[in-house]
C-alpha cells in the first residue's frame, strides 16, 4: 500500500500521491466516464485516498462523476478536496471568482449534493477573490467547519501576504499550487513560508500538463478543446524548446529504467514529505504509470543530474495565458514561473 503523510501540522494523514480529477471532465479533450470511474476505483484500491476536484470542473460534471465512483465506498476511506468559487458561463467560459459568504454556502450545498456526501474534507477557494477579504472567506469556511459540513480549510494559488492573513484567522492545512521541475517559483518564498506556518503543499501540474512525459514527444497535435492548445508553453517555438528539455530528462529517466513522467513525479516527491503530488491520471494505464513513481528513489547525485538536464529557468513560456496569470495571487510576488 501507499505510504501516508500528514497534510500540514493540523491536517489529516493522506496518501503520498493524490488523484486530480479535472482532466476527467474535458479540459484536455475527449473523455470517457466509464474509464474515469474505473481509474478512480483503481486509485482507491491502490491506496490513494486524496481525490481533488473543483465544483466548476465541467460545470459540475466532475463532482457528479466522483459521486458516482464513490457510491458504495466507505466515506471515511476518501479525503475529498474541493475548490469552489470559479464562475463558468455557457460553453465553459471563465467569468471570474466569487467567494462572498452567501456564495460559499450556496456552492457547498451543490457540491455536497453532486458528490453524494454530507461533508467535505478540505474546502478551498479556487483563487483569491479581489473583492472579498481573505479573512471573510476563511472565516465563512470556518463556520462551515463548526457546523460539520467541512473538516479542514485549504487554499489555492495564494501569495505570502494572503497566506499569513488567512492563517491568522483559522488553521490552514494545505496550499494547492503548481509545482514541478519547470514550475519552481514557490521555492523562493511561498514554500518556506508554508513550512514556517505548518501548511502542507498539494502540488498540481507536476507533469506540467503532460509536457514532462513521453506523450508530446511522439504526438504534438492538440485538439481545439484541449486547454494546452491555448497555453504559452505549448505554442510554436516555446514547445520546441521545451521538448529539448524533455529529451534531456528522458536520458536521465532511461538510466533509471523509468518513464519521463515517473521521474518527474519522483522529483517532486523527493522535495519533502510535506509536499503531496496530485497527479491527473485519466486512465487506468496512466494511473499504473503514476504509481510506479513511488518506487523511484533519488539520491543527491540523481537530483543533480536532473537539475542539469532541466535547469529551473530554462522552460519557455508561462504556465497560463496572460489574463489567467494576472488572476493568480501567487504570481504577484515576483516569484517567476
Amino acid at each position: 500500500m501507499i505510504s501516508t503523510t500528514a497534510l500540514g501540522t493540523t491536517g489529516p494523514n493522506v496518501s503520498r500521491l493524490g488523484l486530480g480529477a479535472m482532466g476527467m471532465s474535458g479540459m484536455y479533450g475527449k473523455t470517457d466516464d466509464a474509464e474515469s470511474v474505473a481509474t478512480i476505483h483503481a486509485a482507491l484500491d491502490a491506496g490513494i485516498d486524496l481525490v481533488d476536484t473543483g465544483d466548476f470542473y465541467g460545470s459540475g460534471h466532475n463532482e457528479s462523476l466522483i459521486g458516482k465512483a464513490l457510491a458504495g465506498r466507505r466515506r471515511e476511506d476518501v479525503t475529498l478536496s474541493v475548490k469552489f468559487g470559479g464562475l463558468r458561463g455557457p460553453g465553459g467560459t471563465w467569468a471570474g471568482v466569487d467567494t462572498r459568504p452567501e456564495s460559499i454556502r450556496n456552492f457547498l450545498a451543490y457540491s455536497l449534493q453532486r458528490l453524494g456526501v454530507d461533508y467535505i474534507d478540505i474546502y478551498r477557494p479556487a483563487r483569491l477573490d479581489p473583492d472579498v477579504p481573505i479573512e471573510d472567506t476563511v472565516g465563512t469556511i470556518g463556520e462551515l467547519v463548526e457546523a460539520g459540513y467541512v473538516r479542514h480549510i485549504g487554499l489555492s494559488e495564494m501569495g505570502p501576504e494572503t497566506l499569513r492573513r488567512a492563517a491568522a484567522v483559522r488553521p490552514i492545512v494545505d496550499l494547492q499550487i503548481e509545482y514541478s521541475l519547470v514550475s519552481r517559483g514557490i521555492e523562493a518564498e511561498i514554500l518556506p513560508l508554508c513550512r514556517e506556518l505548518g501548511i502542507g503543499v498539494t502540488a498540481y501540474g507536476v507533469l506540467s500538463r503532460g509536457l514532462l512525459s513521453d506523450s508530446l514527444r511522439t504526438d504534438q497535435t492538440l485538439a481545439a478543446d484541449d486547454f494546452r492548445a491555448h497555453s504559452p508553453r505549448f505554442q510554436g517555438e516555446n514547445l520546441r524548446q521545451n521538448l529539448t528539455l524533455v529529451d534531456s530528462l528522458a536520458a536521465v529517466a532511461a538510466q533509471h529504467g523509468v518513464s519521463v513522467a515517473q521521474l518527474a513525479i519522483a522529483w517532486v516527491l523527493a522535495q519533502g514529505d510535506d509536499i503531496v503530488p496530485v497527479v491527473g491520471a485519466r486512465t487506468v494505464a496512466r494511473l499504473e504509470e503514476t504509481l510506479g513513481a513511488l518506487d523511484v528513489h533519488l539520491g543527491a547525485g540523481d537530483l543533480a543530474a536532473i537539475a542539469a538536464a532541466v535547469p529551473d529557468t530554462a522552460v519557455a513560456g508561462e504556465r497560463y495565458a496572460p489574463a489567467q496569470m494576472a488572476q493568480l495571487d501567487s504570481e504577484r510576488v515576483g516569484v517567476g514561473r
